[in-house]
């Protein structure tokens, strides 16, 4: 996490990802984004699952460049908390996202995974 709070990450998505032929598939980019802007709140020491995800997809994700994805926590409301995050290309916004996800406690997780 940088000093201004930001989750960076710098990567290469894998052929077997692909959706449109040489791109991400959608599905991928919303799941990179959600995962993203969790390690924000898990930066801030809140565990809390997805209520909400928003994406904006602008213009498709290359396969096999190197992309960076950043995310932050924007602020949180008791249970709630908000963030948002983006994947880019040599400074271009390719997709954004905005989420809200509630806190839960291990315990809370815990108790679900029992039969």
């Amino acid at each position: 996490m940088s000093d201004e709070g930001l989750i960076v990450c710098r990567t290469k998505i894998p052929a077997r990802f692909e959706g449109p032929p040489g791109y991400v598939h959608g599905g991928v980019i919303a799941t990179l984004l959600d995962e993203a802007m969790s390690k924000a709140n898990r930066a801030c020491n809140v565990i809390a699952m997805t209520r909400h995800l928003e994406v904006d997809y602008r213009r498709p994700v290359p396969l096999r460049s190197t992309i960076e994805i950043t995310a932050r926590h924007l602020k949180a409301e008791g249970r709630k908390h908000f963030c948002e995050a983006e994947i880019r290309l040599h400074g271009e916004t390719l997709a954004s996202g905005k989420a809200l996800f509630i806190a839960v406690t291990k315990q809370f997780l815990l108790s679900r995974t029992k039969d």
